[in-house]
């Protein structure tokens, strides 16, 4: 694996001329238990991985910003903090950039001008959330550029009333609040509601493996983006804010009102909210046996509840489920699978999967074999 950090800074000094005076870095994630639960409201447990966006970055003594990123080579954004305009473009790559200054300037802060340049490892429209990493690392580097000691929640924050507000993607907070405050070697359980957090270690018997079943994403996020509006829906039948609100019994007695299909898609949020809340203490308690059941229900509500898995998915899913038994948990998260699994399996699952998934599917999947990372910070 290639060092963004060096790259980093050859790539600042390539564009600037110069050499960069810092480093900041914040890691993408994968979502271990608690699917389409974030924006409800609800619980999520996910955990920070070993890739990462790295910033290089030089202080200004005016208000612009310039970015530059080896993603996307020889384009340079620039923009002026408080910008009106600046987050117009929808289409490029810098509009999270822009999107967390105007959210920065409407929430009533300042901020200094830095050159940057950008440089990830993490892998991109995989469902391992390379914006909100972006996002993050931007934040960190402004906090400490600019001495405005921002908490990581704020930093999270600021960076989903960014995407809300100028990017218009209605995200909920777990992508950008485990990237700013995940701790090495442990998953967050993260009350989206209360935006409260807890560590939950992962047994250091398990590898975390995710795959890339490579298919199409654009489809899965309309299915996902139609699921966000039946939520929406739901909530307004049932007079609430959102489902966090409701109780499974109280769901039972509003099955009339919502029909069958709207009854299902609340029934998945509700009850993986309880899931999630039981694989975090089954982690904690080291119960591998628990934690695999509670993956598989899942599994198994995405697919016949909220309806949002696809036949090559599913095909991934049981094919190393086969391997693993109850010596682990795999499901489906975000349009990639993650497998915490025992890691005397680890080479049985790659092979299973680098042999059985093309055999089923004719598609070639993508492996990465990862660990639990530390969240956002500068790099010494």
């Amino acid at each position: 694996m290639s060092n963004p950090a060096q790259q980093a800074m050859k790539l600042f000094v390539q564009t600037f001329g110069t050499t960069a005076d810092d480093l900041y870095q914040a890691p993408g994630r994968v979502n271990i238990i608690g699917e389409h639960t974030d924006y409800n409201e609800g619980f999520v447990l996910p955990a920070a991985i070993n890739f990462h966006t790295v910033i290089a970055v030089k202080h200004r003594s005016d208000n612009t910003f310039r970015a530059v990123t080896d993603a996307f080579p020889g384009q340079i954004e620039q923009w002026r903090f408080g910008e009106e305009s600046s987050t117009e473009d929808k289409s490029s790559w810098g509009k999270y950039l822009k999107g967390f200054t105007a959210s920065m300037f409407q929430s009533g802060l300042k901020a200094k001008g830095l050159d940057l340049a950008i440089v990830g490892n993490v892998p991109l429209g995989a469902g391992m959330s390379s914006s909100a990493a972006l996002e993050v690392a931007f934040g960190t580097a402004i906090s400490y550029a600019s001495q405005l000691h921002l908490s990581p929640l704020a930093i999270a924050q600021i960076a989903q009333r960014g995407e809300h507000r100028f990017i218009k993607s209605e995200s909920g907070m777990m992508d950008q609040t485990i990237s700013a405050l995940a701790e090495a070697d442990h998953a967050l359980l993260i009350d989206c509601l209360e935006l409260d957090s807890e560590p939950v270690a992962i047994p250091e018997s398990l590898s975390l493996v995710i795959i890339d079943p490579n298919i199409d994403r654009q489809s899965l996020i309309e299915c996902f983006d139609a699921r966000k509006m039946q939520c929406e829906e739901i909530n307004e039948l049932l007079g609430v804010e959102s489902l966090r609100e409701v109780s499974l019994a109280q769901l039972n007695k509003a099955k009339a009102t919502l029909g069958d299909e709207l009854f299902q898609r609340a029934k998945h949020v509700l009850s993986e909210n309880q899931r999630t809340v039981s694989a975090a203490r089954a982690l904690e308690q080291n119960d591998i046996i628990r934690f695999s059941q509670l993956m598989a229900q899942s599994q198994q509500s995405m697919r016949d509840d909220f309806e949002i898995t696809t036949p090559e998915i599913d095909t991934l899913v049981r094919i190393i489920k086969d391997v693993i038994g109850t010596k682990g948990g795999v499901r489906m998260s975000d349009g990639c699978v993650i497998a915490l699994i025992d890691h005397e399996l680890t080479d049985s699952v790659v092979n299973a999967v680098e042999q059985e998934y093309p055999q089923q599917t004719s598609l070639e999947p993508i492996i990465y074999l990862c660990s639990a990372s530390g969240g956002a910070g500068r790099i010494e």
